[in-house]
């Protein structure tokens, strides 16, 4: 069987519930997070997953992401990994699209981007280029081995790492949103790249 990622975004957290970019900030799940992401792991140790023994599992080292996946039962096997890690979003960090939207009316982050600035900036911020070559480096590695992988990570990372797996611009992460603690699978159709499941949040209905 040719290998499939299955993809974990965190759980809820003060900033995500306020719509508040975060990229690099270690913010700490709510409870609610706590609660979806055992949910999360309860789904994932029934069948069919049945705790998916035979799957290599890597998580973003940041604490929402990690904690994400301890609380689902998976750090033990867990390699945190820095290319799981959410767009630094430079300037940006904090800001809801609102205050953004303040200053630049027309901002849409998918095609505008966020402030670079120097590369010696202390904001500056990562290019929705480099973000696509990070989640590239995410799909050569799932595909390297005859194995499904399993990552915990956040929602603009997750969602480009779709759009490269189907072989799509980074861009095109703008039409595939994900919500807290979802569930999706990456996977083959007819011998071609496809989602199998997107967004599913089935389990935070318990």
């Amino acid at each position: 069987m040719a290998p499939r990622i299955l993809l974990a975004r965190h759980g809820q957290t003060e900033w995500s519930r306020l719509g508040r970019h975060t990229g690099r900030t270690d913010i700490p799940l709510l409870e609610e997070g706590r609660r979806g992401a055992k949910l999360l792991g309860e789904r994932l140790h029934r069948a069919p997953w049945s705790g998916l023994e035979s799957v290599e599992v890597r998580t973003s080292p940041l604490v929402r992401a990690s904690e994400t996946c301890a609380l689902a039962g998976f750090a033990e096997r867990a390699t945190e990994w820095d290319a799981l890690m959410e767009w630094d979003y430079g300037a940006y960090e904090g800001l809801t699209a609102g205050a953004i939207w303040a200053d630049r009316p027309d901002w849409f982050i998918w095609r505008d981007g966020v402030p670079v600035g120097s590369p010696l900036a202390k904001t500056r911020g990562e290019t929705l280029a480099e973000l696509g070559a990070r989640a590239d480096k995410v799909v050569e590695w799932a595909r390297s081995a005859d194995r499904d992988v399993l990552v915990f990570a956040h929602g603009h990372i997750l969602r480009v790492l779709g759009a490269r797996w189907l072989g799509m611009d980074p861009s095109f992460a703008a039409r595939i949103r994900l919500d807290p603690t979802s569930l999706s699978v990456l996977g083959w159709a007819y011998g071609e790249p496809a989602l199998d499941r997107w967004n599913d949040t089935g389990h935070m209905e318990l």
